[in-house]
């Protein structure tokens, strides 16, 4: 296991953290971005898993959020303002009338503060950042630890760990988009996946939820116990895949906190295999529906259907209906979340 630092973009730090497996993963102290994790495939070949830019000038903008982290509130804040404790704030419009991810300087914008580590199995990387009150119209100060953790058995673990002064709300994620056919060769029409899920959230036209929570029974977003292909969804009449640009951009409330594995996700060509554990209540899954062309990537131009999120998270449809994962964080109170990927190859 070893970890190397290097200056890229002539202003931030890159890491890389190789574990003794042949897999690796590079993270930018700007954003926290997670821009390359390096994992074999069934004949050896060890190739890149997760979307970046080929131009590191390109995370400055990052519209479509590769690989960083995402908060005060991953996902969308209906009318970009919410009410705790009987006030409310108003927040930037950055989606339309909608909130997005934190805003147009979310954490996916910062410098976070950085500690590499190493253990007798593992090495990662401690990022740090105190969000001042009223920071992006939020309340409270807000103080971060989130640590990327990478194992010898192929465990990539986000921990996450907040306290703020003030009553706000608060659900963390990592937006990194994974391919696992390696190096981008094919999009991810044919990766199979599962999740332990009955019941997503329908969405408006503004991909806003409606407050409706729809029983995946007999649809295109059933993916429990043998699971789907992706592109059972993309090439669906179903309303709800069209409404998101023919796919997916859901959130998903996992039914059994004690499953081996929230999600998997398979690639039949490369045998690579990732799953996915959280203490979580549900995730957006998003299958990059929105993407266009202009984008160069480390491998080749960006385009539709080139990478999957699972994006771990509570609700932020919880601030305006009820029946969803709360996101409201009490003062003082400590928010303590985790998700583990880990890779493996198909026997």
């Amino acid at each position: 296991m070893r970890i190397t630092t290097r200056v890229t973009n002539g202003k931030w730090k890159e890491y890389t953290l190789s574990n003794d497996s042949g897999i690796s993963m590079n993270v930018l102290n700007y954003g926290g971005i997670i821009t390359k994790i390096m994992v074999p495939d069934q004949k050896g070949n060890i190739e890149n898993v997760v979307l970046g830019y080929r131009d590191y000038r390109d995370y400055e903008s990052n519209p479509h959020y590769f690989g960083a982290i995402i908060g005060r509130v991953a996902g969308r804040i209906q009318g970009a303002s919410f009410k705790v404790e009987n006030r409310t704030y108003p927040l930037a419009a950055n989606n339309g009338k909608n909130h997005l991810h934190g805003g147009p300087n979310g954490f996916h914008q910062v410098i976070w503060d950085t500690v590499p580590f190493q253990t007798q199995d593992a090495i990662g990387l401690k990022l740090t950042y105190k969000s001042v009150n009223g920071e992006a119209g939020y309340p409270g100060n807000l103080e971060m630890i989130i640590t990327y953790t990478l194992n010898n058995k192929n465990q990539l673990s986000l921990d996450y760990a907040a306290t703020c002064d003030q009553t706000t709300p608060l659900t963390l994620t990592n937006h990194s988009y994974f391919n696992l056919s390696g190096n981008l060769k094919n999009t991810i029409q044919d990766h199979h996946v599962t999740i332990a899920s009955s019941r997503f959230a329908e969405l408006n036209e503004d991909l806003i939820p409606t407050g409706k929570l729809v029983d995946v029974n007999e649809t295109p977003f059933d993916f429990r116990n043998s699971g789907l292909v992706l592109g059972t969804g993309f090439n669906s009449t179903f309303m709800q895949n069209r409404i998101v640009g023919n796919g997916y951009d859901h959130y998903f409330i996992f039914d059994n906190k004690l499953a081996e594995a929230m999600a998997t996700l398979e690639d039949p060509s490369s045998g690579r295999v990732m799953s996915v554990k959280t203490d979580q209540p549900g995730m957006v899954m998003y299958t990059s529906n929105a993407m266009d062309t202009e984008w160069t990537l480390r491998e080749g131009p960006s385009r539709k259907y080139l990478g999957i999120c699972f994006e771990t998270q509570a609700s932020p449809a919880s601030l305006h209906h009820q029946g969803f994962p709360s996101v409201i964080v009490k003062s003082g109170e400590k928010y303590e979340k985790q998700t583990v990927f880990s890779f493996k190859l198909k026997h």
